[in-house]
């Protein structure tokens, strides 16, 4: 009888390893599917701001291009500065 017994104890010693491990293995399970979870919806968040700061550059090109356009630029030193274009007799060529 105590080979027996001592053969229950190692088998009932066994199956608690067993579900212990069991158990850490489902925990693990759910954490990692919920790590997962989360590291999507932050994807998902930073594919959207990526979206609308490249709709804001698609803008600002547009409107950069606009400010530097060279009919704007004549336009305003004409008006706020009272540039003109020089006459060409004017104009002298130099030399070094």
């Amino acid at each position: 009888a105590a080979p027996e017994a001592g053969r229950e104890r190692t088998l009932l010693a066994a199956d608690g390893v067993l579900l212990l491990l069991i158990l850490l293995s489902a925990f693990l399970v759910v954490h990692s599917t919920h790590r997962c979870r989360a590291l999507y919806a932050q994807l998902q968040g930073l594919e959207f701001a990526r979206w609308t700061l490249q709709e804001d550059y698609g803008r600002m090109v547009i409107e950069r291009s606009t400010f530097a356009s060279h009919r704007r630029i004549e336009s305003r030193a004409r008006k706020e500065l009272n540039m003109a274009t020089p006459d060409l007799a004017r104009i002298r060529v130099v030399t070094p």
